[in-house]
């Protein structure tokens, strides 16, 4: 039995600290980890999964447990026995640590479905006296051991913190245990009693909370499909609605796998402080942040230009209507003369930098639109690449930034409807309070989804169903308010991403599966079996918590101040309209601000706001969008962020695809790929943050398609890994799709190319892994692709691939991995192709084109510059 040990000191004094601040500076409660013989290690290597590619120091994150008993027990997959459970050991090894920790994390091999051994072990910690015993089939009963176990640590490292944390704060609250219950958010969505709450459960309650505000409030103004903006000083919270809670089981916090269900929540960090910089040819906009100090320039701190200083220059932000509360005793108002001092010196070094003309106003605005295109894209992230049409969404604004720019980014999504609560600026705490209480069940299936399966897994909805039905009586609520949802979370056989699906019958099931597949993936696979990997039951009790918080019901009347605004390149003459003035029916027309408690609302041109009868600020595009084609082809720095922003975009959407869609080790979990796009020549335009060995020769794979096959047509798609053609090694695959257009677009030759290049297990050869060491020909490492047809007219060429793969004097041993691996990476490049031609829709090709030639220059002249470090 491996044992190491060293004296720690328990410290109780981080009760107050955020639970996700405490998991990133490492300051939760010291805590044993206990694990099968043999896996003391298996959390620190964790997966292959290498997210930093181009890092040179690799900093690996801390451990949250501090030491390991591995103990002699091995239960197998099938749950026979294999290593009875050494008790006795197990009891001597624990009371040797017990003086050391009070919280121990119990996670062994197959726990998850087999709880025997788990369950002495966990009896033996409860029975020596440690005060926080996490057992993993209890925190977290799914499988894959690595992401069970850092979910079972975790909890046992911010349970003892949150648990001082509830019992203080009941003590004051109900002194004797009497008054109100206490109730906590959960970052699944729901509330909880304070006694019930969990660690593993609390790393995203804030977010949380507003993504429920957004839905009971939008949804009391009758909107029903949203998308969330929560913008606030350093980055952007974004999330998707339509029906039904979006969440994702298994995510990483402050370098830690959680496998718990959490809301679906992307950041980005672009926030009101991110940093305005020029490098000589392009603008950017973080991710770097003032913080909140120094903080903006306008702050009077000696800070930087960042995204609110620009709304400081062009007049949306004014002094007057702000407190005085800068400076250095905290006693003046917003400074605008630094800023329009700092931003006329930028310009003068753009100015001369491009040899054109730059107002600083044109240069503020340029930036905002560098920040609107970044949060666009992170919207994408959770809803065009997803498959789901944003164009009949309502874009729901909160936090203290996001009414500066919810126009902007409406525009960029082609929404033409905004809404902003009248307590927008603290929607979070206002949807705690709205909150229904939600408790969720997990058990572990993993079988083929067929009729029996579906029938055999009654007994098992009902009895999840009762427990959550005790988890919430308990809490106060009566039978009769306990609603229940079962989910079961599907893949094909042979893949690891699986999709959430609520359960009804197999037909009705098997299709909607299908259906989210195919919008997310690009495609369906009906002829493999469908697994069931796991099942869910989330009992949901009503709040009984008003739908709304209405403002005040009759305007207040004040009077409008016109001052002056820039948009659009030109300074107006805006009104300034407190919120409270407005009337029901009476719309105030763009450009205008609104003024709040809590915020500036900016309604652009082509934009009205009305207030409605509950008092929210509805916004509506009633100008049709200009035509994007009007920027012209000329390089400008502005659209060359853009541009390169959104190149880099679609890359990274394709990568995501694979990474989701294909079934090695290889590329699912080592990230052993890259994905791409290129010009009609076939040159590099963008890639995603991959593999440096394959984008460094793709550019030659591609050209070496189009010398081959003059007659390439839609809907083709060519496979190579052909050493002499771009390729590397064998094992790298890289698939090859031209793009010719569509609609009234459509051309005689491609008018770009995209391609994703992946690292397969093994493609045949004289050894497993297709790389031999003494190999005297290509043919003794694997099998040739040199440039075949692989999808004709869009038919994927399943039977002509086989028969290569399996051909040969050494053909591939693993023929189905290839072949699944292969439709992920045709799954890309279709996923590619599908963003790069809303590109061209929105901006014309000869725009595209011409950027792509841009981007292509400005990397060219950035490699020849001197280094800066």
């Amino acid at each position: 039995m491996a044992i190491r040990c060293r004296s720690i000191a328990s410290s109780r004094s981080r009760w107050a600290r955020p639970l996700r601040l405490t998991l990133l500076e490492r300051k939760g409660e010291p805590t044993l980890l206990v694990t099968t013989n043999g896996f003391g290690d298996a959390l620190r290597i964790g997966y292959q999964a290498r997210p930093s590619l181009f890092a040179l120091d690799i900093v690996l994150p801390e451990m949250l447990y501090s030491e390991v008993v591995e103990v002699e027990e091995r239960i197998a997959a099938d749950g026979s026995v294999l290593i009875e459970l050494d008790e006795a050991a197990v009891t001597d090894s624990l009371r040797r640590m017990q003086p050391h920790f009070d919280s121990v994390a119990i996670c062994l091999m197959h726990g998850y479905r087999y709880h025997e051994h788990e369950a002495k072990v966990a009896e033996i910690a409860r029975r020596l006296g440690f005060a926080q015993v996490s057992v993993s089939h209890e925190v977290s009963p799914l499988m894959k051991l690595v992401s069970r176990g850092d979910t079972t640590v975790v909890d046992a490292y911010l349970s003892p913190i949150l648990r001082d944390y509830v019992n203080r704060v009941d003590r004051i609250l109900r002194p004797g245990d009497v008054g109100p219950r206490l109730m906590f958010m959960q970052s699944n969505g729901g509330r909880t009693d304070a006694h019930s709450f969990q660690g593993k459960d609390a790393l995203l309650s804030g977010p949380a909370g507003g993504v429920v505000g957004m839905i009971r409030t939008a949804g009391a103004a009758g909107f029903e499909r949203l998308i969330g903006f929560d913008m606030g000083g350093t980055s952007t919270d974004v999330s998707h609605y339509s029906g039904e809670l979006e969440r994702t089981y298994e995510s990483q916090v402050a370098g830690v796998r959680v496998r718990a269900p959490m809301i679906d929540i992307h950041t980005v960090a672009a926030g009101g402080g991110s940093i305005l910089a020029f490098d000589g040819a392009r603008m950017r906009v973080g991710p770097e942040s003032a913080g909140a100090d120094p903080g903006p320039a306008s702050y009077r701190n000696g800070g930087p230009l960042t995204v609110t200083d620009c709304n400081v220059l062009l007049g949306r932000l004014r002094s007057e209507f702000f407190p005085a509360v800068f400076g250095a005793d905290g006693d003046e108002t917003l400074d605008d003369v630094v800023v329009g001092e700092a931003f006329a010196r930028l310009a003068d070094k753009i100015s001369a930098t491009t040899g054109e003309t730059w107002a600083p106003e044109a240069v503020a605005e340029g930036f905002l639109a560098i920040a609107v295109e970044s949060m666009a894209n992170a919207i994408k992230k959770i809803s065009v690449q997803r498959g789901h049409d944003v164009s009949d969404y309502t874009l729901v604004c909160f936090g203290g930034a996001g009414g500066q720019h919810a126009c902007l980014v409406a525009d960029r999504l082609g929404i033409g409807q905004v809404h902003i609560h009248p307590h927008a600026g603290v929607l979070s705490a206002l949807g705690i309070g709205l909150a229904d209480l939600r408790h969720v069940e997990d058990r572990a299936v993993e079988a083929v989804v067929d009729e029996t399966l579906l029938h055999s897994l009654d007994p098992v909805w009902t009895a999840m169903e009762r427990d959550g039905l005790a988890k919430l009586t308990r809490q106060g609520l009566r039978a009769d308010q306990i609603v229940f949802e079962r989910r079961i979370s599907l893949k094909y056989q042979g893949a690891d991403t699986t999709l959430e699906i609520a359960a009804v019958n197999l037909a009705d099931t098997v299709a909607e599966f299908e259906r989210i597949h195919r919008a997310r993936f690009g495609f369906a696979s009906p002829e493999k079996p469908l697994i069931a990997e796991s099942v869910h039951v989330e009992a949901i009790g009503s709040s009984g918590a008003v739908d709304q918080v209405a403002a005040d019901a009759e305007p207040t009347p004040s009077e409008v101040l016109l001052r002056p605004l820039f948009c659009d390149g030109a300074w107006h003459d805006a009104p300034f309209v407190p919120r409270d003035s407005l009337v029901v029916g009476q719309p105030i027309a763009g450009p205008a601000i609104l003024l709040e408690a809590t915020g500036t609302v900016y309604v652009a041109p082509g934009w009205h706001a009305n207030r409605n009868a509950l008092g929210d600020l509805v916004l509506n595009r009633v100008v049709p969008l200009p035509t994007a084609a009007a920027i012209g082809t000329t390089v400008d720095p502005i659209q060359l962020e853009i541009f390169n922003n959104l190149f880099m975009n679609i890359a990274e959407q394709m990568g995501l695809v694979l990474e989701n869609t294909a079934v090695s080790v290889n590329i699912k979990e080592r990230l052993d790929f890259s994905c791409a796009i290129f010009d009609p020549s076939g040159d590099l335009i963008a890639n995603a943050p991959h593999m440096p060995v394959h984008l460094g020769s793709m550019s030659e794979s591609i050209k070496s398609a189009i010398r081959d096959n003059p007659t390439m047509k839609p809907g083709d798609v060519y496979v190579m890994n052909a050493p002499y053609n771009g390729g590397t090694h064998l094992p790298d695959i890289t698939t090859i799709k031209p793009v010719f257009g569509d609609g009234a677009l459509r051309s005689e030759r491609p008018v770009f190319f995209v391609a994703s290049r992946g690292h397969h297990a093994d493609v045949g050869g004289t050894v497993p892994g297709s790389a031999p060491a003494n190999s005297t020909s290509v043919e003794e490492e694997g099998v040739l692709l040199d440039n075949v047809l692989l999808v004709s007219g869009g038919r994927f060429l399943e039977a002509e691939l086989r028969a290569l793969l399996d051909g040969g004097a050494y053909p591939a041993r693993n023929t189905d991995q290839n072949v699944a691996d292969l439709k992920a990476q045709v799954a890309a490049c279709e996923k590619g192709a599908i963003e790069l031609l809303r590109v061209i829709d929105h901006y014309g090709l000869d725009v595209v084109h011409a950027y792509m030639s841009h981007v292509k220059d400005n990397a060219e002249e950035s490699v020849r510059a001197p280094s800066t470090r």
